[in-house]
């Protein structure tokens, strides 16, 4: 759907579809051209991507988040939406007036057109999750035969402040998997708690789970654990739990973490629990939303809550008709339990879907089956290895 993109004055801008709108003389300049292209008309590099629909119609939107840091809430000017799909699978459809996506989640909504044709009407994206220094992002429902150079008399939905997360809150607890979907097992095999915080290193703001801090080895996984490449990677499992002294309301008591690509090494065709539990960042009084995705499978979303996850709260789990998704928000100071089938062979990255987040440590790794994985490029094998016998892994 959106995403935050650098314009030529150096600020950030939100974008729908690849295009968005900045400082038209300062675009003019850029391109070369006149400040007449900004102009919303036709297809012009900095004019939006204006949605040209039919009067008394319903339309499909999928929508997509590629946003590398913030969140984004979406609204159609007086328009309600229904959402029927999220992340590929289809859910009991709900009615919203705008809805809260997180980078890596998609849905598909349901939009009918029943406004007054002769008018067209906003659809804004504004950032959520964090002080926004970008305004929303902003195009145009267009209603034929009106002009889609007609601005709308009325302004653009106005997004929800950015830290109200009971905003977001009741979005996400509104979603339940459509009748006759998949259910979840009903019991697990084993549960990986995993405490989300922000940590340092010589200096250097790190995020860590468990207090390892992920550091991708220069040879992929795959071909490292299939081949028994131990030199390649951190042999120690990361661990799968944490204290239960911990506090997640305050700073860590210590800050510093460690360095580690460890494996999480699981069972083909096991069920897993997996217990996503966020706490307070560095600074007093700060948690942040974290959108965790896992490659390779779908999960179910059990639950939520707030404060530290106890058995108790397994009490709340939704075994009936959980969500199968493959991305999962975890609100500040709260916890989100998730249940998958182990049953993709593969090594596979579960990670915070917040880009600098993940690149400074927040992520593990997820194994199983890898024995059962064919074909796998040499060149693949090689990546940060040199010398004769990483090419022929079999000679080891």
């Amino acid at each position: 759907m959106s995403k935050r993109s650098a314009s030529p004055q150096g600020h950030y801008v939100g974008l729908v579809s690849h295009r968005g709108q900045f400082n038209c003389s300062l675009a003019a300049h850029f391109s070369n051209g006149s400040a007449e292209q900004c102009k919303l008309r036709g297809n012009e590099q900095c004019a939006p991507q204006i949605l040209h629909v039919q009067p008394n119609k319903t339309y499909r939107l999928r929508i997509a988040s590629t946003t590398a840091l913030a969140s984004l809430n979406l609204a159609v000017k007086n328009h309600k939406m229904v959402v029927v799909e999220a992340d590929g699978n289809y859910v009991q459809p709900f009615e919203v007036d705008d809805m809260d996506i997180y980078s890596g989640e998609s849905y598909s909504v349901l939009l009918t057109t029943n406004q007054d044709p002769s008018y067209n009407y906003w659809i804004s994206a504004g950032v959520r999750g964090r002080k926004p220094a970008t305004p929303p992002a902003l195009t145009l429902l267009n209603y034929h035969p009106t002009s889609a150079s007609k601005i709308p008399l009325s302004p653009p939905p106005i997004t929800p402040r950015w830290d109200d997360y009971d905003h977001s809150k009741s979005f996400s607890n509104k979603i339940f998997a459509l009748m006759g979907s998949p259910k979840p097992p009903t019991n697990f095999h084993r549960r990986l708690t995993l405490l989300n915080t922000q940590n340092t290193i010589n200096g250097f703001t790190k995020w860590a789970i468990n207090n390892v801090s992920l550091t991708l080895p220069p040879t992929p996984y795959l071909g490292s654990i299939k081949y028994g490449l131990k030199d390649a990677f951190d042999q120690n499992g990361p661990p799968e739990n944490f204290s239960n002294e911990y506090d997640v309301m305050k700073p860590p008591v210590n800050a510093n973490t460690t360095l580690g690509s460890g494996v999480y090494m699981l069972g083909l065709n096991t069920t897993v629990d997996v217990i996503l539990q966020n706490a307070n960042a560095i600074r007093p009084n700060l948690s942040e939303i974290h959108p965790w995705h896992l490659h390779g499978h779908d999960f179910w979303v059990l639950g939520r809550g707030e404060g530290k996850f106890t058995k108790e709260d397994e009490k709340k789990f939704n075994l009936k008709n959980p969500p199968l998704k493959n991305t999962a928000v975890i609100f500040p100071y709260g916890w989100t339990a998730l249940r998958f089938v182990a049953d993709n062979p593969g090594a596979w990255a579960f990670h915070c879907h917040i880009e600098p987040h993940f690149h400074i440590g927040m992520g593990v790794v997820l194994a199983l089956g890898v024995e059962t994985v064919g074909n796998i490029p040499n060149q693949a094998l090689a990546c940060g290895l040199t010398g004769k016998r990483f090419m022929n892994p079999k000679q080891n």
